[in-house]
């Protein structure tokens, strides 16, 4: 069986590079192209495919006295063709090599000999006086005849080549345009063609519900399309539908297309998988002939599902940036798919999955029940579901006893499940490096310093001052952290430079929460600015590493005011959903004033409460810098035993979900 699937994927690929199914190149046409050209461009060059020689006057003259020219021809005014005795080639010596030659199909019969006569009026008379010369000797006089000939050879290389080298390429440009030759878009006729691939009995997916993991409550509600699939009387016999859409909406790297692919895999039904940017083309009308030819396979191969992916290229509101008078292609494929998804009964057994992680730019109709009946909410996971994900990805290689799926769930909060797999493929490619039999735990944390921070910069050469000034910086963000009673209990921070900008970062462990109260912001914008107020505190001069904390807590300001209503003075008003045009803004000046001086104000206020507590705990922070400059990398047992616990408890990891909003790493200052 995977011998089969195996010689079946390799003529699928076969034919869409060009070649036949039973693995022999296809014929292409542009080869024969390329020869005729080629033998033309000879044929001009070599002129004639006999071997033709050149000869002068005296020659010539010679020749006419021993009787071996049989004629000569005079060919265009320009040259003089002799023609030799066939007998007198044989016979004399002087003309060994020369053979007779025979007429061409592009040429006449070619001579053996060719003189440049230069004109006509200066041949004339030579050939008179040797006329007359020979007459006197009683030998057979010289004939001369004028021939005006065309050079098929030069015609065609002149007009024939060029003409052949612009079909060539006209047809080059009709095969790419429509997606390549052997494809079945593969003509310009056929460029509306869906290009949906389709899973089915001979072409199955090997992903199964067993490889989603993290997914538990949205895996419930696709497999229960898949039972549908399998079983469509148990739900009909109860008067029951099968919802016609289901949209999968979540953040990138969560797992909605591996969601889809397992429906593909678990579905014993015909599966037809395609890219929302598959519909968009440079041609008028193609993206909605494209929609009617997927659904028209749809129908013929029903019970099946239909896959797109990344539909927000189609999907997105009509109406908007729209050119005043232009005709918008997408908005053409966008009403082709709406009239298709309702144009069919739902009895017929063709369920519609798509995802995409910006729901809130698709147009309403969409959306609407009757099309998009379910939408599945995929989340990033909590600790629970990232512990499963971990499981599934750490089958794959080979693991210390010591490794633990929950140990590394609890160090990676906020992590999606792209990025545990990243992770996971890091870690073992740091222990292969290291010469190891078995993926440690010190492996997993090198990866995640690679994988929050980015690639170690050993060869970076950084002062003994700036050294200083950015072991302040982070030993500023950790005290803060720990003497703070609403922030984030710190796990590492660390000097070591990495990626292009980061000289050194703090990771935190979120308290896992779904609500976020003013407290908790405030105190994270505090320890935020504890870097630069740090700096401001141990050498009364502040640097420009503090660029990234500046823009987090510029962000954070704004939106606890502009958007979730905890400022006073502004009041209880958002405006989240109505700043899409930055030209239109749905305050005044005068609210904007006020906005600008809370943030200003609440800033302020911060970086004062950072340096009245750097300044309290100023012995700790100066402890806290000297051990960073010393080992670089401090964790969570080094502080403790630096400065002491933390003064308050910290909640214990996964007793609800991670805050999605809120960054997992603070740090990454600038240089």
């Amino acid at each position: 069986m995977e011998k089969e699937s195996r010689k079946r994927d390799n003529d699928q690929r076969s034919s869409q590079e060009g070649g036949s199914g039973d693995g022999m190149p296809r014929f292409n046409f542009m080869w024969v192209y390329i020869l005729i050209g080629v033998g033309l461009l000879a044929l001009q060059v070599t002129k004639f495919s006999g071997a033709s020689k050149n000869a002068t006057w005296s020659d010539f003259e010679r020749w006419a006295r021993k009787s071996h020219v049989q004629r000569l021809v005079v060919v265009n005014d320009k040259e003089a063709y002799v023609y030799i005795v066939t007998d007198s080639l044989t016979a004399s010596k002087e003309h060994e090599g020369i053979k007779p030659t025979k007429k061409t199909l592009l040429s006449a019969d070619q001579p053996q000999y060719v003189m440049n006569i230069g004109k006509v009026e200066v041949l004339e008379p030579k050939v008179t006086k040797l006329n007359e010369s020979l007459q006197k000797e009683k030998k057979p006089v010289i004939t001369v005849e004028y021939d005006q000939r065309v050079n098929w050879g030069a015609v065609l290389v002149t007009y024939g080549l060029p003409l052949l080298l612009f079909i060539g390429l006209w047809i080059l440009i009709i095969r790419r345009v429509g997606g390549g030759a052997g494809g079945p878009g593969g003509q310009i006729f056929n460029i509306g063609k869906s290009k949906a691939t389709l899973f089915d009995n001979t072409a199955k997916v090997n992903i199964t519900f067993a490889d989603v993991a993290g997914l538990d409550e949205a895996k419930e509600e696709v497999m229960e399309v898949v039972d549908f699939l399998k079983n469509p009387k148990k739900y009909t016999t109860l008067g029951g539908k099968i919802p016609k859409g289901v949209l999968l909406v979540g953040p990138p790297g969560t797992g909605k297309t591996l969601l889809a692919k397992a429906v593909a895999g678990e579905a014993n039904a015909p599966f037809f998988s395609i890219s929302g940017s598959d519909f968009v083309e440079m041609f008028v009308g193609v993206g909605a002939s494209r929609v009617r030819d997927l659904f028209r396979q749809a129908r013929e191969k029903a019970p099946c599902i239909i896959f797109i992916d990344e539909i927000d290229a189609i999907g997105r509101a009509r109406g908007r940036g729209a050119v005043q008078g232009g005709n918008d292609e997408r908005e053409n494929t966008l009403n082709q798919l709406l009239v298709e998804m309702d144009g069919f009964p739902t009895d017929k057994g063709v369920i519609i999955m798509a995802a995409t992680n910006r729901p809130d730019i698709l147009d309403q109709a969409l959306m609407r029940p009757g099309r998009f009946d379910r939408q599945i909410g995929i989340d990033r996971p909590d600790l629970k579901g990232r512990e499963q994900i971990f499981q599934v990805h750490m089958k794959n290689i080979k693991v210390s006893p010591e490794v633990t799926a929950s140990t590394l769930s609890e160090m990676t909060p906020g992590f999606v499940g792209a990025d545990i797999a990243n992770v996971c493929n890091e870690a073992a490619l740091i222990a292969a490096r290291r010469d190891k039999t078995a993926v440690g735990l010190d492996d997993f944390n090198y990866a995640l310093d690679k994988v929050i921070g980015g690639l170690e910069k050993k060869n970076k050469i950084i002062s003994p001052e700036e050294k200083r000034i950015i072991a302040y910086h982070e030993a500023g963000h950790a005290i803060c952290g720990w003497y703070l009673e609403h922030a984030h209990p710190l796990v590492k921070v660390t000097i070591v430079p990495r990626g292009l900008a980061a000289l050194g970062y703090a990771q935190y462990l979120p308290k896992e929460q779904y609500i976020t109260r003013k407290e908790k912001l405030l105190d994270d914008i505090c320890m935020t600015l504890g870097g630069r107020a740090a700096e401001s505190v141990v050498f009364d001069k502040i640097s420009t590493g503090a660029q990234s904390d500046l823009d987090h807590i510029t962000r954070l300001s704004y939106d606890m005011i502009v958007n979730y209503g905890l400022s006073e003075k502004v009041g209880n008003v958002s405006y989240f959903s109505m700043l899409g045009d930055s030209f239109n803004r749905p305050f005044s000046e005068q609210t904007a004033y006020l906005i600008d001086q809370e943030v200003k104000n609440m800033i302020d206020l911060e970086y004062t409460r950072a340096k009245k507590l750097l300044r309290d705990k100023r012995m700790q922070l100066d402890a806290l810098a000297s051990a960073l400059l010393e080992k670089e990398v401090l964790h969570r047992a080094d502080l403790e035993a630096i400065i002491g616990k933390r003064p308050f408890v910290d909640p214990k990891p996964g007793e609800s979900a991670t805050i999605p909003d809120v960054e997992h790493i603070h740090g990454g200052d600038e240089e």
